[in-house]
């Protein structure tokens, strides 16, 4: 596990959502401050507030964004490499995990459990350091 996935796990340990434990534990290196980037992931925790896609990988996608975006002066330029970006990133965690929504990574509906959150964080800021970093 890298140094970022075990700082990922301690903010998580301390409180964060799935989605402010990655985000957070890459803010510096992505240019965000980390109450901005704290902020800004709340919602995604816990599938986006209902259980949809994984907190976790939200925050992947959040970081996407962050680094693929021109930002509003070249409004569009930049929107399909950052979707084809969180499509791999996608694909990948889906690979890994077999769906990327929390509540099938939870078992809620059949009681099988595929990936603990400190699982699903792991294997988010594999994917940041596999995609985003390297």
């Amino acid at each position: 596990m890298t140094e970022r996935a075990e700082q990922a796990q301690r903010l998580h340990e301390k409180g964060y959502n799935c989605a402010q434990a990655v985000v957070c534990a890459y803010c510096d290196q992505f240019g965000l401050d980390e109450e901005t980037a704290y902020k800004l992931a709340e919602g995604f925790g816990l599938g986006m507030g209902i259980m949809e896609v994984c907190g976790a990988l939200s925050g992947a996608f959040l970081l996407a964004g962050q680094q693929g975006s021109a930002g509003p002066a070249h409004p569009g330029e930049t929107k399909a490499q950052t979707y084809r970006t969180t499509k791999a990133l996608a694909n990948a965690f889906r690979e890994k995990n077999g769906t990327v929504l929390c509540r099938e990574l939870k078992g809620v509906a059949d009681g099988q459990v595929r990936r603990s959150c400190p699982g699903c964080i792991q294997d988010a800021c594999a994917l940041v350091e596999q995609f985003l970093t390297e």
